[in-house]
């Protein structure tokens, strides 16, 4: 028996939707036991210990937990950036009058959110970390979401993604350009030349992933040492991997689906139990702090405000066809306010004070966690039985990426 096929079997119990995010719970608790046991000195000073990669005395040097945010996410990057491309040219945000409906609620999603969070924050100083509650965990979302099983219709579950989807495309502009502080021009331009070869091979249909991330490993370098978060470097690879090669084949589907469970359960895992980490001792006067009521209520106030009220405004005024009801839209809304390792990682990158994590942590830990049982609990109410929902709907073409691929599923290679 494969491996694959072991995991599979011994998982059998669970929806395999929900395994990237129980893996992240998992994490998460792993992080908060180890932070508040005698191995929290240890933990810290891993995290805090400098790592050089490259040749000795031209090599960059970072503690362990940068390397983690700036390296392993620069990945994790790349595997959204494949997915954003495919849903650009494939999926339904490749249709303009699909695409209107999701694209508006989540800029809505995204700017009420951000507008909580600088009420409560920007009076104490703290206006920086404004998009921490606007980012949306699609793993954790979908996870939560595939807990009701068939009884969420096909169009409400693409209408997450899709949400989900323009959200990270938010992220990575916000990344781009609110959270860097110095530009270095000469590494700015040798890193545009680095993504020239990387547009021409796109040009040439070359297939070789392989290829694609080494010359991204030199891209990351580049846009590191100029001051641009190396994450970005992931996305422009993305950006460059050919959709269909000279026979057909999709190497972008081919590098989706390799990288898919190195993401889901290797790099989102561990950024989470290295960010994750809250000690509870003297936490609780934390709990008004401006930051965690800035990012908790901006993730369950203002994410389903947000996406609920700027999708009916869409719906009425651009006559875009709601994918359900507006409470069932109202509870995917609120699924869509676990924000989690993409607010984590933005308010790593947002506040640089240590003192500030941990309300950061709260406020992203409360938020995201009212957000699901929120989310749950209007859908489990408003959501018709299972025995309702006609099953062959799923196979809808016109919403391609509704159902994702099965982790654990082989793929299977025409020569």
């Amino acid at each position: 028996m494969s491996d694959a096929s072991a995991s599979k079997r011994a998982l059998g119990f669970l929806p395999e939707e929900a395994l990237p995010g129980i893996v992240l719970v998992l994490a998460a608790m792993a992080a908060m036991l180890v932070v508040n046991s005698p191995l929290a000195g240890l933990y810290h000073a891993i995290l805090d210990t400098k790592v050089t990669i490259g040749p000795t005395g031209g090599g960059i040097e970072m503690k362990f937990s940068y390397w983690i945010k700036n390296g392993l996410m620069a990945i994790f990057f790349f595997f959204v950036g494949l997915e954003l491309k495919r849903e650009l040219l494939e999926g339904q945000l490749s249709n303009p009058a699909a695409a209107i409906l999701p694209i508006v609620s989540a800029a809505g999603g995204m700017a009420v959110p951000a507008l909580i969070f600088l009420f409560f924050a920007a009076p104490a100083g703290y206006g920086h970390g404004w998009a921490i509650p606007a980012a949306t965990d699609i793993a954790f979302a979908l996870g939560v979401l595939s807990l009701l099983g068939n009884r969420v219709p096909p169009a409400l579950k693409a209408f997450l993604l899709a949400v989900a989807v323009v959200d990270d495309l938010g992220a990575i502009v916000i990344v781009a350009f609110f959270y860097t502080e110095t530009l270095h021009i000469n590494y700015l331009v040798q890193a545009g030349i680095v993504l020239g070869v990387l547009i021409a091979m796109n040009r040439f249909k070359v297939r070789s992933i392989g290829l694609y991330v080494l010359i991204g490993v030199v891209l990351w370098v580049f846009m590191h040492q100029s001051g641009v978060s190396g994450t970005i470097a992931g996305v422009l690879v993305a950006a460059c991997v050919p959709m269909r090669d000279r026979h057909d084949k999709s190497p972008l589907h081919e590098a989706e689906h390799d990288f898919r469970p190195w993401v889901l359960f290797g790099i989102m895992p561990v950024f989470a139990f290295a960010n994750a980490g809250v000690d509870l001792a003297g936490a609780e006067k934390y709990l008004t702090h401006p930051v965690t009521l800035g990012a908790g209520l901006g993730l369950v106030l203002g994410k389903p405000i947000g996406i609920a009220l700027s999708g009916f405004a869409a719906a009425k005024l651009m006559r875009a066809k709601l994918p359900g009801s507006f409470p069932q839209m109202l509870g995917v809304a609120c699924v869509a306010g676990i924000g989690f390792t993409m607010s984590l990682f933005i308010g790593a990158l947002a506040f640089k004070d240590p003192s500030l994590a941990t309300p950061t942590r709260l406020g992203v830990y409360a938020g995201s966690v009212i957000s699901a049982i929120l989310g749950l609990l209007i859908l489990a109410r408003v959501l018709p039985p299972a025995e309702h929902v006609d099953s062959v709907e799923a196979e809808d073409e016109t919403a391609p990426f509704i159902k994702p691929e099965p982790v654990f599923e082989a793929r299977d290679r025409a020569d």
